[in-house]
């Protein structure tokens, strides 16, 4: 039996693969047209056209439909076609997915971790339970998230839109949930943009009434299993009785506003308008029902389709004249729940459009770039070679990067309650964007925010909110407004970061701008075409996968594995089939698993820490004259003489080893790699240090700083900071039978250190340790460097260093000479949000 017809073997199959996902139409037909064929076997397809007719015969997803719409009386430029699927029917589909198998929740839970409850993924919060207590005993929820968005395929003015609508369920961990490669998001609907010849005032209601009537038709049977239940198979094949309730919508906040009927000088989740977007205060929930009541109130005194009388008394109660919105029959819906905190927009694109700009009017475009672009390049990082002030386009990675070192790049020159209160900012955000959280982080979280609120004067002080008639002494910003209804999203929803538009973004990429490229380009039937792509590769993907186990003789059943080993990826298909069939990982798409160096890499003492280095140094016999030479380490046979000797005394083992004429390998880097401190089963990616010698391109070295822990005078375990200047290891001739004592039989590090001259408290505005390079006398009386030698397997973080900049930045100094250039640095905690928990719990 051939797995793989219609095509002759596994090894056509994959041509035909390849073929469709990387040519176009016009390239395969050259393809299968050349010379080369002449002489050896073709495919069995001969043409794009036979090809093309195979993949769609394909076993696919749920099939699409085109549904014209209309409003009677209404005409539009164009015929107005929704192109849908089954919402219900795709549901099903997530929800049977074997590949999900192993990363499926069917029940709420309660997690407790040291006495505090703690909240993940949907499952684990107060929303969920709230649910299941209305259910039948024995029934499944299947909590419905949506994502939607418009976007322009096109950059020419006037040019071509499409509005998706995707799908996925909370019964699916987050993790999956995040990647937009593990398909756990599916397209169910691509809105018709619609132009209504009317006048312009009533184009927007139009519109928004189209949408909210297309929601309605995709989400009909999900309505319906929602209130009356529905029998759908989960990934092990057992038939469950399940309920489809809305839980969240994911959407940026003018889509937000459309989606709750309200008018855009009002908030969609809270009885807040926009006098009180600045106030700081947590308003009443903007609940269905209330506005449910006011849209019949408002239709008993006029006909809603009496679009200016109804309009009109709309917005008087702060509606925008929607008067059927989709969730207005979903049981247990309400905007003020759904309609989740949204961490790209509300968060970082915010802080973007407003804080940001508070900082440029405050500290100056060029000061603030000279600052930005004079930090010391760690590898991983985004450095802003030409500062951040001259890009108006930036993705919000970069918005990210940004807010990392703001706080301590602007010390200095911007007033102490000024800092304060963009601190409290960037606090808040990063707290939000935590994977799990507990009462005290979002304790923490209120505390934040309500530190801006008590500071922000200082804004205003500072004449730095400006809008287009000059200085702004309000705070009517309706994203600052959202913010206070963060905390209770998380109690009832779980963490935010499951709801990030991040995903649906990605979404619009793959599913609309990438897919213009490979479509003839006319506006008439583009988005059918996106169609029949998306099908194709759907249906390429399932057939691969189950073609592969099925011709292997493997089961199309994914038993669940109760493992509790480390986690390095979140791929459910490539776990399956790295589980099943180990030789065939490389068939599978999608991100890589972390490089785990805990299993094959140098541990700490803790095994909480694991190093690696290559198994080639960059160099391989270096004298210890020659590293004082290369490396200007001129005290490092002192240093390293006192290494011997402290660890000879401490550990009682002794070497006739002479490192005077010893030889040693050396490294420019080295990988530290940790466990995340929010979830420990999970493994970070690996950090790279560097401690590369003085070059043309950085003439004092390139080097790093780490956290290291070491022995103080009283032999107690404290942390330091270091600056890792060599990285080496002695090295023993192959004809020798000298053994090294333990402690020189691993990588060493000669470090520079710093002390700690200011904590948190003593700069209240920053809340970070500042440290001081420490130095020392040598025998002729002259000031030189503090070092010293110390394991590798010392190291515990990779840290990053802000100069103290003061009032300017020294126009000598640059990125590579900034660490050498300085004597006294921040310790920024807001490295990454890994490093912000950190100093913010077990460090402080």
């Amino acid at each position: 039996m051939n797995t793989y017809y219609p095509f002759h073997d596994e090894g056509e199959w994959e041509l035909a693969r390849f073929l469709v996902e990387n040519l176009t139409q016009t390239q395969i037909d050259k393809f299968l047209k050349l010379k080369w064929f002449h002489t050896r076997p073709r495919p069995s397809f001969t043409s794009k056209d036979q090809l093309l007719d195979w993949i769609d015969a394909l076993p696919s997803f749920v099939p699409w439909k085109v549904s014209t719409m209309e409003f009677t009386g209404y005409k539009t430029t164009y015929p107005l076609q929704l192109i849908w699927r089954d919402a219900l029917e795709v549901v099903k589909q997530l929800f049977g997915d074997p590949v999900f198998a192993n990363h499926i929740t069917f029940q709420p839970h309660v997690v407790d971790i040291g006495g505090q409850r703690e909240y993940g993924d949907y499952m684990s919060a107060n929303m969920a339970w709230k649910i299941q207590d209305h259910l039948p005993v024995g029934a499944t929820q299947v909590p419905i998230i949506l994502g939607s968005d418009k976007t322009p395929v096109t950059r020419t003015t006037g040019g071509l839109e499409m509005h998706p609508l995707f799908i996925t369920i909370g019964n699916l961990d987050s993790e999956v949930r995040s990647k937009a490669t593990l398909r756990a998001w599916r397209c169910i609907a691509y809105m018709p943009i619609a132009k209504f010849r009317v006048h312009p005032d009533y184009q927007s209601i139009l519109q928004a009434r189209l949408w909210h009537k297309c929601v309605d038709l995709v989400c009909a049977n999900l309505k319906i299993a929602a209130k009356n239940g529905c029998f759908m198979p989960d990934p092990s094949r057992y038939i469950r009785y399940v309920f489809t309730p809305l839980i969240a919508h994911v959407c940026d906040l003018p889509e937000a506003t459309m989606i709750a009927t309200v008018s855009k000088n009002a908030s969609p989740i809270t009885m807040a308008t926009q006098a009180n977007f600045g106030d700081g205060v947590l308003y009443p929930p903007r609940t269905g029902q209330h506005t449910l009541r006011l849209i019949y109130e408002i239709s008993q005194e006029a006909d809603p389709w009496d679009l200016d009388k109804f309009q009109k008394a709309a917005k008087a109660v702060h509606l925008s004249g929607v008067h059927m919105p989709y969730w207005r029959d979903w049981m247990f819906a309400c905007p003020s729940v759904f309609l989740t905190g949204e961490v790209l927009h509300t968060c970082i694109k915010f802080f973007a459009d407003h804080p940001l700009n508070w900082i440029k009017e405050t500290v100056g475009k060029p000061e603030l770039d000279a600052r930005f672009m004079v930090q010391h390049k760690r590898v991983g990082t985004r450095h802003f070679t030409k500062g951040v002030t001259h890009v108006n386009q930036m993705t919000g990675r970069e918005h990210r990067d940004i807010q990392r070192t703001i706080v301590a790049s602007i010390a200095g020159v911007a007033p102490p309650r000024f800092i304060r209160a963009i601190r409290a900012l960037v606090e808040f955000i990063y707290l939000s964007q935590n994977p799990v959280h507990s009462p005290d982080s979002l304790q923490s979280m209120a505390q934040a925010l309500s530190d801006f609120h008590v500071f922000k004067d200082a804004i205003v002080d500072a004449e730095a909110r400006r809008g287009k008639k000059g200085v702004k002494e309000d705070f009517f910003i309706p994203k600052l407004e959202l913010l206070q209804s963060f905390g209770g999203t998380v109690e009832r929803l779980g963490t935010l970061m499951q709801f990030s538009a991040d995903m649906t973004e990605r979404l619009l990429i793959t599913h609309c701008k990438h897919l213009f490229g490979r479509t003839n380009r006319r506006s008439t039937d583009f988005t059918e075409q996106c169609v029949r792509i998306l099908n194709r590769q759907e249906s390429m993907e399932l057939f691969n996968l189950y073609a592969l186990f099925y011709s292997r003789g493997a089961s199309l059943v994914n038993a669940i594995c109760m493992e509790d080993e480390e986690v390095t990826t979140v791929n459910p298909a490539l776990s399956w089939v790295s589980r099943v069939l180990p030789d065939e990982a490389h068939s599978v798409h999608g991100p890589r698993p972390v490089r785990n160096h805990f299993l094959k890499g140098i541990l700490s003492g803790d095994a909480h820490t694991a190093f690696h280095l290559t198994s080639t140094p960059d160099f391989k016999a270096l004298t210890p004259i020659a590293i004082e030479t290369k490396y200007s380490l001129v005290n490092f046979n002192r240093a390293l003489s006192q290494f011997i000797n402290q660890l000879s005394l401490l550990t009682g083992e002794h070497t006739r080893w002479d490192y005077k004429y010893g030889r040693f390998c050396a490294w420019n880097k080295f990988r530290l790699q940790l466990h995340s401190a929010f979830q420990p089963r999970v493994i970070m990616p690996s950090r790279v240090i560097q401690a590369y010698p003085p070059s043309d391109a950085f003439p004092l070295g390139n080097c790093d700083a780490v956290l290291i822990n070491v022995m103080d005078d009283d032999g107690q375990s404290t942390s330091r900071v270091a600056q890792v200047r060599l990285i080496f290891q002695p090295k023993i001739p192959g004809t020798s039978d000298l053994v090294l004592p333990t402690f020189l039989s691993g990588p060493l590090l000669y470090v520079q250190f710093f002390h700690f001259v200011a904590n948190p408290s003593d700069r209240p505005e920053l809340a970070m340790w500042t440290v001081e390079r420490t130095y020392t006398m040598d025998q002729h009386g002259r000031r030189c460097r503090c070092g010293g030698v110390i394991s590798l397997t010392d190291v515990t973080h990779a840290v990053e260093l802000i100069p103290e900049y003061g009032n300017k930045v020294d126009a000598k100094i640059s990125s590579a000479t900034c660490l050498e250039s300085y004597d006294r640095f921040f310790l920024n905690s807001f490295a990454d949000k890994e490093s912000y928990h950190t100093f913010s719990t077990e460090f402080a």
